[in-house]
């Protein structure tokens, strides 16, 4: 699987880990001629940024973006973006007293168990350094959000909880309360003396997001947000419109009710089955306490044995700040893909270069399933070679070659098309086996 790229309509791949040289990104299926936004990537990147605000890591990255490819003259060409920031800061040494142990709320076990092998340095591809592919990418897709607006604000840290919203009241944090604001920064303030650090959770609201967005069952438009927000490292729970209080709602209390000016109420938070409704979508997510604190923890080794350690290095006492540009990056990504399938379903205002990029994002997916179907071929061969079974099965290739020319037939394709296409495959699979 393809777990570092997201292959949407707007196809991204992210590489780098936190204490290499560089992280970046590749952006495939971007359109000729589009005016690089260049100001306000950096903008973005300069939000997400460690070294700013009172609880950030100290950690001074420039965040520089340097483009590699795909853009002439201030324009993209049409081929792929390769963008890249260098990293500067990472202080590896920092980390050596923790190359052979687990660092409790980390990657590092569940990494180890997986791949044999983790970069203890900063976390490596599981540190939130990684997010900076994903903001520098989602900077090319505002032209497609057109007049949507995506506010995006804490409305708890740690004990505080917000009482009030108000939009014009900026800070550090991004915290919408004045009237507690003081004290929490009090309080965070204890928090970073005693070397600890603290989560909370954050609101978002989307608005002027037109009807009909998302599809059904496997492609709602909650889902893939959720999935998008929740690939965030330190985020850990996420609710739509009532959330986890529906629980305790009547059909009655928790239905939106609907007159001729429209929605009544806005429980659902936007979206009913995985279709945004016009509504203003609203959803929370919940963020965990940055696990890197200086506080003795108790972990155990490589070879399991017991052992207690600190961190002793740079983390942010809240990640909260540097995570609402990132889930901002993320939101836009997701909202951009389904746009850009709605346009293609309602025939709107569709151009030879849409049709274009929803064929290319066809053939990706036909690659895709190729790629992954002839690792399974090779599986398969292993096995029937463990246990002695016969490689080529006639009667099973023909029963499937009869399948797909019934399924050809539905989709109106010529069947010697199929049948060309199905031996070139097997003849593939089985050199593999």
């Amino acid at each position: 699987m393809r777990s570092n790229s997201y292959e949407k309509y707007y196809g991204i791949t992210t590489f780098g880990e936190s204490h290499g040289k560089v992280i970046g990104v590749v952006i495939e299926d971007v359109k000729p001629g589009i005016e690089f936004p260049l100001e306000r990537i950096r903008n973005a990147l300069n939000k997400r940024k460690p070294g700013k605000g009172t609880f950030s890591s100290a950690r001074k990255e420039k965040d520089e973006l340097q483009i590699l490819s795909g853009v002439f003259d201030g324009k993209t060409t049409g081929m792929p973006i390769c963008l890249i920031v260098y990293n500067e800061d990472a202080r590896s040494k920092d980390y050596e007293h923790l190359k052979d142990l687990f660092r409790p709320g980390h990657a590092d076990f569940s990494y180890f168990k997986k791949f044999k092998i983790y970069d203890h340095r900063g976390g490596g591809r599981a540190s939130g350094r990684e997010t900076i592919s994903r903001v520098a990418a989602s900077g090319l897709v505002e032209n497609i959000l057109k007049d949507i607006q995506i506010n995006i604000y804490p409305v708890k840290i740690g004990k505080f909880e917000t009482t009030q919203t108000d939009l014009s009241f900026q800070n550090e944090l991004s915290w919408r309360d004045k009237t507690n604001y003081k004290n929490l920064i009090e309080y965070l303030n204890n928090i970073k003396n005693e070397g600890n650090s603290i989560g909370g959770i954050v609101e978002v609201k989307i608005t002027n997001i037109p009807a009909g967005l998302g599809d059904p069952v496997f492609e709602k438009l909650d889902a893939n947000l959720a999935k998008a927000i929740l690939s965030i490292g330190a985020v850990k729970g996420i609710e739509f419109g009532d959330g986890f209080c529906f629980a305790a709602l009547k059909g009655d209390e928790a239905n939106d009710q609907m007159n001729k000016k429209g929605f009544i109420t806005n429980h659902n938070g936007g979206i009913i089955g995985g279709i945004s409704t016009g509504n203003d979508l609203i959803f929370r997510f919940a963020v965990k306490p940055t696990p890197s604190i200086n506080i003795t923890q108790k972990t155990v080794t490589k070879d399991n044995k017991e052992v207690e350690f600190k961190s002793h290095g740079r983390h942010d006492i809240c990640i909260i700040p540097r995570i609402i540009p990132v889930a901002e990056a993320m939101i836009k990504l997701v909202l951009s893909d389904a746009i850009s399938h709605q346009k293609l379903i309602s025939n709107e205002n569709l151009q030879l270069s849409d049709y274009r990029e929803a064929i290319d994002k066809i053939d990706e997916d036909i690659l895709t399933a190729l790629g992954r179907r002839q690792k399974i071929s090779e599986l398969i061969g292993k096995v029937k070679r463990e246990n002695k079974i016969q490689i080529e099965d006639k009667e099973r290739e023909e029963e499937l070659l009869t399948r797909l020319k019934q399924k050809a037939k539905l989709w109106n394709i010529d069947e010697s098309l199929v049948t060309n296409i199905w031996n070139n495959i097997l003849s593939e699979s089985k050199k593999r086996q």
